[in-house]
């Protein structure tokens, strides 16, 4: 993507960062870049509110907890597979 427009960082490498800007996750330096990029690139600034707005919807679709009985089953299941493969690899060496 770009909008046409000179910029010290281009769109792509700006939209490929988007994420970790999002997520406050780049150094101080590259912040600033990205930051900068959006105040001057209003395309970018769209994607960057569309991610947002997804990540936000995100985290709220991925608050609730499974009801205890099921995390119990889930938890015996994955406890059954690992013993199964612990035996296998076990007999697999003998």
């Amino acid at each position: 993507m770009s909008c046409g427009d000179p910029h010290d960082t281009n769109c792509a490498e700006a939209l490929a960062r988007m994420v970790f800007f999002i997520d406050n996750e780049l150094a101080d330096a590259d912040n600033a870049t990205i930051q900068q990029h959006l105040d001057d690139c209003a395309p970018c600034v769209d994607v960057y509110a569309l991610e947002r707005a997804v990540k936000a919807l995100v985290a709220r679709s991925c608050a609730e907890h499974a009801p205890d009985d099921l995390r119990q089953r889930v938890l015996m299941r994955i406890r059954s597979v690992q013993v199964s493969y612990t035996e296998t690899t076990e007999i697999g060496e003998a």
